[in-house]
């Protein structure tokens, strides 16, 4: 029997999720929930139905996990404790200071509703907060660095396009080589959020758009920019669709740490991604735990869990058996 999936919202993450269940046999899309009108938004699924968002809880008796494919600034904020009272739930919140309130949220409403769901889902939180877990397990006295890029940082991108006079935007997260070099070096630097990434932005202005007061305003904006060394390219829009269309990304985690009664030996752990599409390989991460949602609810295994919470077998479609046989 197929794990039967919903997604809600189609977006590049939807459409990923779409693409990755195809990936995943032993998972069937039944329905894509959409807040728009439903006969303007084609799927590739064609077994699959498009219906509004006010026919979601129709659906309870016919879904087995609700995927949630929203923003997290203000979607999954309310989507995610909402649903997860009537669904097995999956989402990628991702905003790192809110992820305990969101957790405690969604925890309260999956109990109420005897479900189960999975927060935080992705590759940053998600993969690399895994490999940082399991790093300090491993050598407890060391430090940790995170490295993102290069790669479009999609929330950068859209605080760069919400400004007056921007008609399009990209921006691309680069780590500094010689912060980088350090840490493999084991020089243990201390770094500043200026040392360790550049920010580099390609601008299409809205005609009549002032280019001077636009690259200010990049440049000065809290929480994004104001931190950085930012570059700002004012381009055409054939450029912005020609050179600037995909959205990869990628990174790095590394913990450098000792061992021995004296601390005599060091170590270095890396944990790297290079990604051609930042949403489609969320989208495949989202697709395994969606996986490991439906097998703790048949368990009986309820409430909130993240990534930490799950071992790394119910992410496999393989049997316990050939996992042992082929990997360990």
């Amino acid at each position: 029997m197929s794990i039967r999936i919903g997604i809600l919202g189609y977006g590049n993450l939807g459409r990923g999720v779409e693409c990755a269940l195809r990936q995943n046999s032993d998972m069937e899309l039944k329905a894509v929930f959409t807040r728009r009108d439903p006969e303007g938004v084609s799927i590739l699924t064609e077994t699959a139905k498009v219906c509004p968002v006010s026919e979601l809880l129709n659906w309870k008796e016919d879904l087995d996990v609700l995927i949630l494919c929203g923003g997290s600034a203000t979607d999954l904020p309310e989507q995610t404790p909402e649903y997860a009272k009537h669904f097995n739930v999956v989402d990628s919140f991702d905003t790192h200071a809110r992820i305990s309130e969101h957790f405690a949220k969604v925890d309260e409403a999956a109990r109420e509703g005897g479900k189960t769901a999975i927060i935080s889902v992705g590759w940053d939180p998600g993969m690399f907060s895994l490999n940082r877990m399991y790093a300090n397990a491993i050598l407890p006295e060391g430090k940790d660095y995170t490295f993102w890029g290069r790669g479009v940082s999609q929330g950068h991108s859209d605080a760069v396009r919400r400004i007056p006079g921007v008609k399009d935007a990209k921006q691309y997260t680069i780590p500094i080589e010689e912060a980088l070099r350090a840490v493999r070096a084991g020089e243990n630097p201390e770094l500043s959020t200026r040392q360790k990434h550049t920010r580099e932005c390609f601008v299409v202005l809205e005609e009549g758009g002032d280019a001077a007061k636009v690259e200010e305003t990049i440049k000065t904006m809290p929480n994004y920019f104001a931190d950085y060394d930012t570059t700002v390219h004012f381009i055409s829009e054939e450029e912005m669709r020609r050179e600037h269309s995909r959205i990869p990304h990628g990174g790095f985690v590394l913990r450098s740490g000792v061992t021995g009664w004296e601390k005599e030996n060091s170590h270095l752990i890396e944990y790297s991604l290079k990604l051609d599409s930042n949403p489609e390989f969320t989208s495949s991460v989202i697709a395994a735990y969606a996986r490991a949602a439906y097998r703790l609810f048949r368990e009986g295994n309820i409430g909130c869990k993240t990534v930490f919470d799950i071992a790394p077998a119910y992410l496999s479609a393989k049997t316990g058996e050939e996992l042992r046989a082929s990997m360990l």
